[in-house]
């Protein structure tokens, strides 16, 4: 299953990325890309505590990373 992160800029200047397909994992960052990273590896964190409590059945994982600017 795909991830998309969606990233948008805070009135306070900073940045932050949410994964829509799994509620609750979002991150700050001081950057777009910061917050992204910091998403990812809560997305990577969740699905793996999902597989350990017997909540998710192993599935094939397809990591996409943007390329660098």
């Amino acid at each position: 299953m795909p991830f998309a992160v969606d990233c948008a800029r805070e009135d306070d200047g900073r940045w932050l990325a949410q994964i829509a397909q799994l509620p609750g994992v979002g991150a700050y960052g001081g950057s777009a890309d910061g917050a992204i990273a910091k998403a990812q590896l809560l997305a990577v964190r969740v699905l793996g505590e999902r597989i350990e409590q017997g909540e998710s059945e192993p599935d094939e994982i397809t990591i996409l990373l943007p390329a660098a600017a």
